[in-house]
């Protein structure tokens, strides 16, 4: 695992797209604070760059770094949850020390999970910023819950394919997306 990390953080680095296997489903992946690695995503899933993206954030204090307000409510989820969830924070941080902003929602919000997975959580941990975590197929096509189910095009798309050996563990299924406000509003988008 230690070597695949090695070689992720230097793809990422260098503003290139991961294809590899996450707590859940397979995903591609790239620096969130890179606008121009971003743009590629979205093209490369055919995707229109008006949709918010899924980012990988690997604890509570790197969340704090790139939202201007975390929700209370959102802490408590984060710290009795026992499965894949993805919260929709309000006001992310954009700009020269924030995320792209082609990975933020209209309404300035963004969704980030803590992944479960010790390869995704050592490897963001280690890039020290979040990175864009969506599913890795064309938008539109069914998601690949295993490496055998991604197609050639998102395979030749990527920069790096992670090891398929560390896909153990992922669950197969999309997480959970929960909405949190300052207010302490609750909204379940996919249970």
């Amino acid at each position: 695992m230690k070597e695949e990390i090695e070689k992720a953080l230097k793809i990422l680095r260098e503003g290139g797209i991961l294809l590899y296997p996450t707590d859940t489903v397979w995903g591609l992946g790239c620096d969130a604070t890179n606008p121009s690695a971003v743009a590629k995503i979205y093209e490369i899933k055919k995707r229109s760059d008006s949709k918010s993206l899924v980012l990988l954030a690997s604890d509570m204090d790197m969340i704090c770094r790139y939202v201007q307000e975390v929700p209370e409510m959102a802490i408590q989820l984060v710290e009795v949850n026992d499965k894949p969830m993805t919260i929709i924070y309000p006001g992310a941080v954009t700009g020269k020390y924030g995320l792209a902003e082609n990975t933020v929602a209209e309404d300035g919000s963004v969704g980030i999970r803590i992944p479960m997975m010790d390869f995704c959580r050592q490897l963001v941990h280690r890039f020290g910023r979040p990175i864009v975590s969506t599913s890795a197929n064309i938008s539109g096509e069914p998601t690949p819950k295993k490496f055998t189910e991604i197609t050639d095009a998102i395979l030749k798309a990527a920069d790096l394919v992670v090891d398929p050996a560390l896909e153990a563990g992922a669950t197969g299924l999309a997480s959970q997306i929960i909405k949190v406000g300052l207010d302490y509003s609750i909204q379940i988008i996919r249970g």
